[in-house]
């Protein structure tokens, strides 16, 4: 669908609505990770087999302190780290380290290949876990040089309103807070108080994710903290908060098969 008009896409697409459930999602867990998994993550080699538009992880991780993944490597995939509670320390093969928080929009675009480590910050002796949400989606292009990119948006996170966490869509080409190689996607993250309001864009393919809080998603009532909803060919629905909610948001204009 990459060469596809956006036009044609919603053509060919029946509109759909699809609620999953905190408690229907994929969980793994060992002695220190409990992970919530949107798309069967672990052990799964076949990602673009279970994506939604072009969304192929979603995973929901808390992390023990003192705890993480060591070194690993990824190769052509657009990583998006958006932390909830807690902090990550960050280090990575072509020299950047630093601390991830919330409210920091961290992109690591793993190119021809790099190598990364990600951490609780919080020291064994420690009691503060690690929340936090990774979102992987192919790049436009493979083999290109990898590179690593971040921004505090604290600031325009308090204003009730969607803000533009990662895109590459040309139109957000000075609206984001980070870039990804990927022209047909827009992370939108929304902090709302208790009645306000914001539209899910409207796409070809779209994803909610309750991150925190609780909403009223029109036409489909309540959600939870962990809820998510997977919309295919329709958009412009009202999310609204019903207690203090963090709610995040990818906008898709292709999909990956």
């Amino acid at each position: 669908m990459i060469g596809q008009s956006r036009e044609r896409i919603v053509a060919q697409l029946a509109a759909q609505v699809r609620v999953i459930r905190g408690d229907q999602r994929y969980d793994w867990r060992n002695e220190w990770l409990d992970s919530r998994q949107s798309f069967p993550f672990t052990g799964n080699f076949d990602l673009a087999a279970h994506a939604h538009g072009l969304l192929l992880v979603h995973n929901d991780d808390i992390v023990d302190p003192g705890e993480g993944f060591d070194s690993h490597q990824h190769r052509d995939m657009e990583i998006v780290t958006w932390v909830l509670e807690g902090s990550v320390v960050h280090k990575d093969s072509e020299g950047h380290s630093g601390v991830v928080y919330p409210g920091l929009a961290q992109r690591m675009s793993a190119g021809t290949g790099i190598l990364h480590s990600e951490r609780n910050g919080a020291g064994r002796r420690e009691t503060q876990r690690l929340r936090v949400v990774q979102m992987w989606i192919p790049p436009d292009e493979t083999g290109v040089a990898p590179s690593y990119q971040d921004l505090d948006i604290s600031t325009p996170l308090a204003g009730n309103a969607l803000v533009t966490v990662a895109s590459g869509m040309p139109r957000d080409r000075d609206d984001a807070a980070v870039t990804i190689g990927n022209r047909f996607a827009a992370l939108h993250v929304a902090r709302l108080d208790p009645g306000r309001s914001v539209t899910v864009p409207d796409a070809p393919y779209g994803h909610v994710y309750v991150a925190t809080g609780s909403v009223d998603f029109e036409g489909q009532g309540a959600l939870a903290q962990g809820d998510a909803v997977r919309l295919t060919g329709i958009g412009g629905q009202r999310i609204t908060a019903t207690a203090p909610a963090e709610v995040l948001i990818w906008e898709m204009h292709a999909a990956t098969r």
